[in-house]
Parts: structure tokens; sequence; C-alpha cells
């Protein structure tokens, strides 16, 4: 009669040691994921995993919408989440030392460690060689559009090749790689094209928004935060083949500036829109309103008026105050951080970004990058120049602006590489380029060289994303051609690094000049006290809109300057289609916000948007 006490005994021992496992992985993992800022239910079973889970970290088995499978790789903590019946689900956590989707970010406190989808929705013939290498002679979107619109073969056509590009250059497995790579945000380049295109203009127009909405997914899905950042504006705000067209600036600059400023504050206010949603406001807490306006040209003053009337457009939208909508990033227009320097005090949540590179400052950057550096470290004097000359400003615009990031940079401290000037240019550089594109035969020392660079960089820029994640192969060699700026090349390689925490310290450890920024910011430029009540002062300077002044139009009246009238209805951005079960919103946040969009005056001339070479001089007024 003693046995079954004994049994007994045993099975209470075992409940509560099963109790003191269960319970706490319950109620500190499972529990917690059962929340949700979006719409409709949760804890199904997910038909898209071969196991019905919804949730999964490392090892965990990801099934395609194709039916293929793969190992979600991540040995940082990080797991997914995707559930169909709680699609808007912000649980996901791309690994340990990053907030999860639904927890906030606190600038100086979290760390971003991330990578550019470049080349997806915005092309440029480096990033993807294959699509312009068909049609010699394109240079740019504008000039790629028009030849393949007019390839009539089988299988061309402008709209049939471009979505099969967004279709397959990135998958939902480069979003797990980047998490798995220890990476917490991803910064998206997307076109105005993507909204509308207006008479004349060749960009296949609303296309690219179905898979723009499907990379959001992806990002929910693994815990990806996302910088979106408008590439493109109507006439170019830089003349860069990633601007759409190359060769003029006619955004703010020239007879057309102020009309294609207003039509791209309208883009800005109809994106702003869809992502402060409750749906999406957590996975895209930033926004990037012009990327890389050519200040030199355009003028500060200009600019500046564009960016407070963007601002407070924005603000009127979401509201003031931490949680109310994305971050507004700006860029410091190539004049340095410095030249930024109190920013229009006491306006809301805006981020400063710059883009250091090497490869294009117009010098020779031949000092070789296997030189040992005297301190035992690979790279030359790459590492530390790097350290010294982008920390110390950087950190000084943590002071004297507040949040500054670093939204683009490379390993090409050269400009080797193909298309890297763009189709018509060449490399400057002294020497042989070979050196820097036959990765394939790079060595240990070549690589190690590359890996300090890279972290120097890193810690340097300290918030920032590499350009960019992938490069495509050249349809001559088959291969990638400018490998100095593929991420994931580097990470397959051995020239990136598989943790990039691992560049913490790097500076300090280089001996270099730089510390990294240990302070606070001002309560109004993260969203606290005082956000949104802009300094009087700066609102007197360049509170006019549209400004006082324009470049590019001397010796015409302001008055003549061609303008268009809010009085065209508005193209709003679908939501993705999903179960009638599901609630999400229709693309608008604030119901309030029923102006109309830009239009042509009727009965008025307007000159060409994208060329003002020999337009026609206004008279009058219209």
């Amino acid at each position: 009669y003693k046995r079954p006490l004994l049994w007994l005994a045993a099975a209470i021992v075992l409940a509560v040691v099963v109790l003191a496992v269960v319970l706490p992985v319950y109620f500190v993992v499972i529990k917690p994921k059962k929340s949700s800022s979006g719409g409709g239910g949760g804890g199904a079973a997910n038909p898209e995993s071969p196991t019905g889970a919804t949730t999964g970290g490392d090892g965990s088995t990801i099934q395609l919408a194709n039916g293929q499978t793969f190992t979600y790789t991540n040995p940082f903590g990080g797991y997914w989440v995707d559930d169909p019946k709680d699609p808007f689900n912000t649980d996901a956590r791309p690994n340990s030392w990053t907030p999860p989707l639904n927890t906030s970010w606190t600038w100086s406190q979290d760390s971003v460690y991330g990578v550019n989808i470049g080349g997806l929705f915005v092309l440029e013939p480096f990033i993807t060689p294959y699509l312009f290498q068909k049609y010699p002679g394109t240079v740019d979107e504008w000039t790629l559009s028009e030849a393949m619109a007019a390839d009539t073969s089988s299988g061309s056509g402008l709209q049939a090749q471009l979505e099969a590009h967004y279709d397959t250059f990135i998958t939902e497995q480069d979003l797990a790689d980047i998490a798995g790579a220890g990476m917490n945000w991803i910064r998206v380049p997307i076109p105005y094209w993507a909204i509308d295109t207006w008479e004349g203009e060749p960009f296949l127009a609303r296309v690219s928004w179905k898979y723009i909405l499907r990379l959001i997914g992806w990002a929910r899905k693994y815990g990806l935060r996302i910088y979106l950042d408008l590439h493109t504006v109507p006439g170019s705000q830089n003349g860069y083949n990633h601007s759409g067209k190359l060769g003029q600036v006619n955004f703010l600059n020239g007879i057309m500036g102020i009309a294609n400023a207003q039509r791209t504050l309208d883009y800005i206010r109809i994106i702003t829109e869809f992502i402060s949603q409750p749906e999406y406001r957590d996975v895209v807490p930033l926004f990037g309103i012009v990327n890389e306006a050519l200040v030199q040209t355009i003028g500060k003053d200009e600019i500046t008026s564009f960016y407070l009337e963007a601002h407070d457009m924005i603000r009127n939208i979401t509201g003031y105050g931490a949680g109310n909508g994305p971050y507004i990033a700006i860029h410091d227009g190539f004049l340095g951080v410095s030249k930024w320097a109190d920013f229009l005090p006491g306006s809301d949540r805006v981020v400063l970004d710059t883009h250091p590179y090497f490869a294009f400052d117009g010098q020779p950057n031949d000092s070789p990058l296997v030189t040992d550096d005297g301190v035992g470290e690979p790279g030359g004097v790459w590492p530390k120049q790097a350290c010294n000359s982008w920390g110390p400003s950087i950190n000084d615009s943590q002071l004297a602006f507040g949040v500054t990031v670093a939204g683009e940079f490379s390993n090409g401290y050269n400009n080797c590489g193909l298309y890297l000037l763009g189709t018509q240019g060449t490399s400057s550089y002294p020497g042989n380029c070979t050196e820097f594109t036959d990765w394939q035969n790079w060595n240990a020392t070549f690589k190690a060289g590359l890996m300090d660079y890279a972290l120097a960089s890193m810690d340097a820029t300290q918030n920032w994303w590499f350009w960019t994640w992938k490069i495509g192969n050249s349809s001559t060699s088959g291969s990638v051609e400018a490998p100095l700026w593929s991420y994931q090349l580097g990470l397959q390689n051995g020239w990136m690094p598989t943790d990039p925490r691992k560049a913490v310290g790097k500076c300090a450890q280089l001996g270099a000049k730089q510390a990294p920024f240990a302070g606070t910011y001002s309560a109004w430029q993260t969203g606290g006290a005082g956000a949104g009540t802009i300094a009087a002062t700066a609102v007197s300077s360049f509170g006019q809109w549209p400004p006082a002044t324009l470049s590019g139009v001397t010796g015409i009246p302001y008055s003549y300057l061609p303008t268009y009238t809010p009085t065209a209805a508005v193209s709003t951005l679908p939501p993705p289609t999903l179960t009638p079960a599901v609630k999400e919103g229709d693309g608008w946040f604030d119901a309030k916000d029923t102006a109309s969009a830009m239009t042509a005056i009727a009965g008025c001339s307007y000159g060409n948007a994208w060329d003002s070479s020999g337009a026609v001089t206004p008279t009058a007024a219209c």
C-alpha cells in the first residue's frame, strides 16, 4: 500500500515542477503575444506555417506564399509573429536588445542597426544593372521606363518587367535574414509614382504600392522598424538618376519650382495619412520627406520654408507629441550636419539624416586598404578616418540639432563598381578598380580591412542604415560588380559582421577622437513638453509659404511663377485586401483632412515640370 502513495507524491512533485516551468513561460512569453495594436482576433493556427504556429524563434520553419520553406535563423533571441486573424499584430521582435514593435523606441537609449532596401521600388543602374543593360543608353528610371514601354517583345513591356522585379528582387527570406543578422531597422526608398503620375511622366503608376504593403507586412512579421523615405519628387530634387530623372533640379528651383513643391506636399500628405493609421504607426515610426535635396542649388532658406510647411501639415494630421504619427526626417542637403544647428526650435520630432560617403567627395581615395595602420588593425587609414571624419560632427549635432542619424553609408570609400557614377560615368579612382570588384578572389587580409572599415563606420555614425542590402548581378558577368555596396554579399563572404554590436567601441580601440553620444535630447525634440511650439523667430524667418524667394528665376517677377490650385480629387493609398472579419483603416487617418489635391489652373499654361532649359519666361501672372 506504500507504493501508490509514493507514486502520488512523485506525481505531485512533477506537477509542481511543470507549473513552475509553464506558468512563467505563459505569462512572460505567450500571454503578452496575444496583445495587438490592430484589428481582429488572435491566437489561431497559421495556415502559412507548416506547424500551424503563429510565432517562432531560432530554428523554426517558415513557409512562403509559394509553398517553399526555409529555416528561420536568429541566434539573438528574436522571434517572428504572423497570425492571419490578427494581421496587424506588433508583438514581433528582431533580437533581445531591441524593443518589440509594440513597445516604444527610445532615441539615445536604443540603437539603430539598419540596412537600406535600395533598388527595389526606385531603380538605380548600379543596384539592378541587368535591367539597364538590356536597354543600352538608359540612364535612369525615366529613360528605362520609356524603353521598357516601347519593347513589345514577348514577356517585355513596362508593367510586366517591373512587376517581375518588384516580386522577386527582395523576398520574405531577405527580411528574415536581416533580422537574423542582428539588425533592427530597414530604410525603404519609395517613389512618388507609387501614388500617381501626371501627363508626360513615363513611370509605372500605382503598381508598386501593393508590393510596398507586402514589404511592410514582412517587416512587421520579423519585428523590423521602417524608415520610409520619399526618394523621388516631381521635377527632381537633386538631378541625380535616383531621383527619377538625371539632369536638372526643378523642385524649389526654376520656373516650375513652386508648382513641383506644391505637388510634393500632396504626396507627403497622402503618405502621412496612411502610415499614421494605428495599423502602421508602430511599424513605420520614421518618415523621410525628401531624399537628398541639393540645397546648394535650392537654397537653405527656401528648403527650410518647405520643411516648416511640411512639418505643420504633417502634425495637423497626426497631432503633436510622442506617439502621434512618425518622426519626420530631413536630409542635410550635403551641407554637413553643423549647418542645421538650432533648426526650427520647438518643432515636433524632427530627425536630421546625413549620408557620409568618401566615394563621392571628389578625392582620389587611393590609400591602400591592406596596409597596417600602426596599431595592429587592418584597413589602412580608412577605419580611423571614418571615425574622425564622421563621429565628432554627428555627436555635436546630437546636441545642436537633436536626433541625428546616418541613413546611408557603405564600404565604398572609392567609386569603383559597375555604374557607380551612372551608366555613362567612369570611376575617378586612379588605380585599378578590379581590386575592388573582384570579390571572389579577395583574401582574408583584404576582407579584414573591409570589416574594420565597416565596424568603424558603424561606430562613428551610431544610428545607421547601410546602403544597401542587395546588389543584383550584371547580365554580362553573371555576378555582383559593385560588391562594396552589398551587405548581403559581405555577410555571406566574411567582410560584414554577423553581429553589428561588434562595432561598439571600435573608434576608441583605434584611438580616434570620437566618443559615442551619451546625453539626452531636449524634451521637445522627442515629442515631450514644448513639442510643436516653434520659436517665433523661426516662424518669422521661414513661415511664409511659398517662400519669399526662389533660386533659378532671376529677372522674373515672383508673382508670375506658375502655381497649382487645390481643386482635384486626392489619390489616396488603398489598404491591403484582407478577409472581411479583419477590421482595418481606409488609408486615411485624419477624417478632418478634407482638402482637395493640387491640379493645374484652367486656362493657365505651364512649362515642362522636369525641364526648365529654354522654358518660356512667364510675362504675366495667371
